[in-house]
């Protein structure tokens, strides 16, 4: 008899040979369909994946007859499949049915990132913003030092209710207070101005039509520009609440206010008076009262609010503002519960802004398009007259220059002709870019001034605010109480006065110098203050001038980026800040040059603040939102010389500091040993120590300044000849 195990390796070895002979009928008969489909082309089976149509899917399109035995028919395979052609899904005509005009408001109403309103927190923002410039604008342009009531009012706060708890006598008698809204949350924000006031006709298209305004066509220096601003923050409003905008205004005491409810219609972009009354008794003579209810987010949105309001009255020191905000509980004096604070940034000069005179386009910033328009919409006789009315720098001579550089100039030619004759148009064009022409005037602009701006760093830093901690968010602290050390030689100074010490040791050190040129002693703490302004320039046209000032030194943290503020048009520019060619310029200037530390790449690092206003006729915001200044190479330039013309300024007072500190280090070693030399030589000559003591430290007092004095001369004369140092000749130097 065979073993078991024989057995078992041959039934092994059949169950393989049934395995393979199935596998290779099943591939046989896959091949035969292939080539029958294919018409006696021989195929793979793994090719039948990519074909037209499998075979098991044409063979179920079949008819039942087609299914029937083979004939001489069958041999030739299955008859093409034929496809439909596809319906059409629109005609012309039904594509043209729905073609309609679309509005500028609807628009923005699907669009509404693009003014800024792109979420609850930064909308509070937008809101406040536009409001608040309109009113500056009005109190300027009426010749009225400006005093404005911002407020922004919880409405969950307001309409918490302050009755008993319930439960009963045994509980606690006291009222029951509200807390702030957390996240997303109604809030009822009230800009209030004391400036000439809104003719009546005027109101409901001012506030309830986009792209309406009166500074679009006007070449002078201006915070609103486009028309849109307060328009849409109505509109906002009206999208996230339902609630129409109120609108307040009286233009004279001996008129009364006229109150207005306005909608805005976004279908036909077009303002619906909703309810309109008078108010015979107002508390303002003069002014204008603006009052929306908006969806917003304060928890996250007020530290931007806080720094626009600050930030603004930095740029305007001309104006009072009154800012009224939600606070919590905490932050509160004298009250255990949430409510209302005001904050008032008092005016730091009565002196308003220079006013910013309407002047003509230049010829050197009008497009070809542009021109053609305006040719066709002059009235003058001729080309000549054209030119010298319509644009600013062009004379008789300046005129009759451009015309030479045209084959008709000799000929008198209507500037309708312009506006229909493209050629010429060109030719004109040319010829206006090829003559030399004096820059556009400058008396549209209206800058801060060192001595304004000055005043309002000063300002600036006697109410600066800056955010808490982390872990609370609405806690604003004292910029200056913040990283604030204790001062030793005060408490010296109390000791020797507490042992009734009248007269002071000359032995304790060097008495306080006084102040330095461009110091402010502001909470404690000096603060080094330097400004410049720039003559104007022109970019593509138009005039603009930039405007830099710093703050240096206090108790600002020394191993942190500076804070750089921005400003256009006397407007604070708060987001946005990587994509601002303002940035851009200050990132480009080498501070190492000006004894500050700068990684490649950023901003340098120091205990500075920096500020940066540019002022012009049509500020190049990158985007509606007016939220960064583009990059035009004209515009950096200037930012980048202001800024290095302030940098020299503050390398010459840092020296001066780092040269005073040596020569206290040095006079303090001196002090070491002056007690004990004074007793010896006073044993030696038989005399009291006490005078010998004084007699020394006047020495070496004496010494020591006149040391600074000469390393002083020293450094104002490298600053002025080299007008910045050169680190490479040093490192030459140092090669060598």
């Amino acid at each position: 008899m065979k073993p078991s195990g024989v057995k078992k390796t041959s039934s092994r070895r059949t169950a393989k040979k049934v395995s393979k002979k199935s596998v290779k009928k099943k591939a046989a008969k896959a091949g035969g369909r292939v080539k029958a489909r294919a018409g006696g082309r021989v195929g793979r089976p793994q090719m039948e994946l990519f074909d037209e149509a499998p075979a098991v899917a044409r063979e179920t399109r079949q008819p039942p007859e087609a299914k029937t035995a083979p004939g001489p028919a069958a041999s030739a395979g299955p008859p093409p499949v034929t496809r439909r052609a596809p319906s059409a899904r629109a005609t012309a005509q039904s594509m043209a049915a729905k073609q309609r005009e679309i509005s500028v408001s609807e628009f923005f109403v699907k669009n509404r990132h693009l003014l800024g309103f792109d979420n609850p927190s930064k909308a509070l923002l937008t809101t406040i913003k536009e409001a608040v410039d309109n009113s500056l604008d009005a109190c300027e342009e009426g010749g009225i030092l400006p005093e404005l009531h911002v407020e922004v009012n919880d409405i969950a706060l307001e309409a918490a209710p302050e009755a008993r708890p319930r439960g009963g006598e045994d509980e606690e008698d006291k009222p029951r207070g509200g807390t702030l809204t957390k996240g997303e949350g109604r809030f009822r924000v009230v800009v209030q101005d004391n400036g000439p006031g809104i003719v009546k006709a005027q109101v409901p298209k001012i506030f309830g039509k986009l792209l309406y305004g009166s500074k679009f066509h006007h070449y002078k220096q201006a915070r609103g520009q486009q028309g849109i601003g307060i328009s849409a923050a109505a509109m906002y409003g009206q999208l996230t609440t339902g609630k129409p905008i109120r609108v307040t205004s009286r233009v004279s005491r001996r008129k009364a206010a006229q109150v207005f409810d306005i909608r805005l219609d976004t279908r036909k972009n077009e303002p619906v008076v909703t309810h309109e009354t008078a108010l015979a008794e107002w508390d303002l003579e003069h002014g204008t009262r603006v009052e929306l209810e908006i969806v917003a987010n304060w928890q996250q949105g007020q530290r931007f609010v806080n720094r626009y309001i600050e930030h603004t009255a930095l740029a305007n020191p001309h104006a009072i503002i009154h800012y009224t905000r939600p606070v919590g509980a905490a932050q509160r004096v004298g009250t255990g519960k949430a409510g209302n604070e005001t904050l008032t940034f008092p005016r730091a000069t009565s002196e308003l802004p220079r006013e910013a005179v309407e002047i003509k386009p230049h010829p050197h910033g009008v497009e070809l398009g542009a021109l053609m328009l305006l040719a066709q919409e002059s009235k003058s006789r001729d080309v000549r007259g054209f030119l010298q009315s319509t644009f600013s720098r062009v004379s008789t001579q300046a005129a009759n220059e451009i015309l030479r550089g045209v084959p008709w100039g000799n000929k008198v030619v209507r500037p309708r002709m312009l506006g229909a004759k493209r050629a010429m148009a060109e030719e004109l064009h040319r010829a206006i870019g090829a003559t030399r022409l004096m820059n556009p005037p400058t008396n549209c602009l209206s800058p801060i001034g060192d001595e304004l701006m000055r005043k309002g760093l000063v300002s600036f830093l006697n109410v600066i605010e800056s955010e808490g901690e982390a872990g609370d968010e609405n806690a604003q602290l004292d910029l200056d109480s913040a990283s604030m050390k204790p001062v030793r030689k005060g408490r010296k100074a109390a000791a020797r006065k507490a042992k009734g010490g009248t007269e002071t040791d000359p032995a304790s050190g060097p008495p306080e110098p006084p102040a330095e040129e461009g110091v402010e002693k502001i909470k404690g703490h000096d603060y080094f203050i330097a400004t410049v302004t720039r003559p104007p320039k022109v970019y593509r046209g138009n005039p603009f001038q930039v405007e830099v000032g710093l703050a240096y030194g206090g108790s600002w943290p020394s191993d942190k980026t500076i804070e750089l503020f921005r400003f256009a048009n006397r407007v604070p520019l708060l987001f946005q800040r990587g994509a601002c060619g303002i940035t851009d310029a200050i990132v480009r200037t080498d501070w190492r040059n000006y004894l500050l530390s700068q990684s490649r790449g950023s901003l340098p690092t120091g205990p500075m603040a920096l500020l940066v206003h540019i002022a012009s006729v049509w500020v190049p915001f990158t985007s509606e939102s007016k939220e960064a200044v583009a990059h035009y190479p004209e515009i950096m330039k200037e930012v980048q010389l202001a800024a290095q013309e302030c940098g020299r300024k503050l390398a010459t007072y840092i020296r001066k500091r780092k040269a005073a500190d040596y020569q206290a280090q040095r006079r303090n070693i001196f002090e070491l040993y002056i007690e004990e030399v004074a007793n010896a030589i006073g044993r030696i000559k038989k005399r009291q120590p006490g005078p010998i003591r004084r007699e020394f430290l006047k020495v070496a007092h004496w010494v020591t300044a006149a040391e600074m004095m000469e390393e002083a001369k020293a450094t104002e004369g490298l600053d002025t000849s080299e007008g910045k140092p050169k680190p490479r000749a040093r490192t030459r130097a140092r090669r060598k």
